[in-house]
């Protein structure tokens, strides 16, 4: 066994190595949490760029009735204004200057309809904000031709349903901002399960944790529920927060039982790659592959574990995702079971 301070030391050390582990992935998701508004504002300009306050001008050049029909197009969205200009080389000379930011040449064919050519800018942070902008431009223009032209139609078209507007932090903080705040804590807590098992048997720490009068197994539940049991508490306390913040938050028992159940799967593949692989480089990288291909492979799901969290998180959740969320209950427990069977069948001396 050993000099017996010398593994009391190991055990220390190893003890403290963990605790740090721990409060420095509570210190990254606070500090997340700390800069959360400025978060927001930029991953909802990645997520929806038309969302960002970007005011773009276009040079509109070209035919005059079509000129017409374009500056009021864009005119009616937000964030894009429009310069009439004699000619395209006129319009391309201010794009060249950076007068305006785009240009749109619109002319009419011989059968009456409307053709746009739009020049962008091919590189910069702007780009993506400007094309946003004249795709929106367009569909309007669009939209306005098919109302004016509706009664050369032979038969009468369907009435388009009244255009509703949404926010588009609405639809990230339910699609985005949730899952991720409940799925982090489970990442986080299957891989403290990982180094957990993997440093008690690298450090030696394994044969101190022996001489206690408690089974193998009981040193992986404890290290299971340590580590499995924070993932949904922590994970509802971050709801809360968005309750406090004034984002409604409905189903919240159901989406603990989702996180507990997922949390149960993930801690347990954590542990069985532990077991299994009991080298940490090796097993983090086979757990974090395991990880991917779980959410992956969940992903094609209709009611994959994003949607139905943002599903619960509105209060729209059907029997379908609360039966989605029993069935990964119920996964978890089989999952715990299973690997109850696997450490039954492993001998902590041939660890290492």
């Amino acid at each position: 066994m050993g000099n017996p301070r010398f593994a009391i030391a190991r055990r220390e050390l190893g003890s403290l190595r963990k605790e740090k582990t721990i409060v420095l992935a509570l210190a990254i998701q606070l500090f997340v949490a700390a800069f959360s508004s400025f978060l927001v504002v930029g991953l909802v300009s990645l997520y929806d760029p038309g969302a960002a306050s970007y005011q773009v001008d276009v040079a509109v050049t070209g035919d005059e009735e079509a000129v017409e029909d374009l500056l009021r197009a864009v005119g009616t969205e937000d964030g894009l204004s429009g310069r009439p200009y004699a000619s395209s080389s006129d319009a391309l000379t201010a794009f060249h200057g950076r007068e305006v930011d785009a240009v749109l040449e619109a002319s009419t064919g011989e059968d009456g309809r409307i053709r746009v050519a739009a020049v962008a800018p091919d590189s910069g942070v702007e780009t993506t904000a400007v094309v946003v902008r004249l795709r929106d431009a367009l569909r309007e223009l669009e939209r306005n031709e098919r109302a004016e032209r509706s009664a050369s139609l032979a038969t009468d078209p369907l009435s388009l349903p009244p255009a509703t507007e949404s926010s588009p932090y609405f639809g990230f903080t339910y699609t985005v901002l949730v899952p991720l705040l409940l799925f982090l804590p489970v990442f986080i807590s299957g891989s403290l399960v990982v180094d957990s098992l993997a440093e008690e048997v690298a450090r030696g720490t394994l044969e101190l944790l022996r001489v206690a009068p408690v089974s193998f197994a009981a040193v992986v539940d404890g290290k299971l529920l340590a580590a499995g049991g924070l993932a949904p508490v922590q994970a509802i306390a971050w709801m809360l927060l968005l309750e406090l913040n004034g984002t409604a938050i409905e189903s919240v028992p159901w989406l603990f039982g989702m996180v507990a159940g997922l949390s149960a799967v993930v801690v347990t593949l954590g542990a069985a790659v532990a077991i299994t692989s009991p080298d940490r480089r090796v097993a983090q990288l086979l757990y974090s592959i395991g990880v991917l291909l779980v959410f992956a492979g969940t992903s094609l799901l209709p009611l994959n574990p994003a949607n139905t969290a943002a599903r619960l998180a509105l209060g729209t959740a059907g029997v379908g995702a609360k039966a989605a969320v029993a069935g990964l209950v119920f996964v978890g427990v089989v999952a715990l079971v299973g690997l109850r069977f696997l450490v039954d069948r492993v001998d902590p001396n041939e660890l290492g």
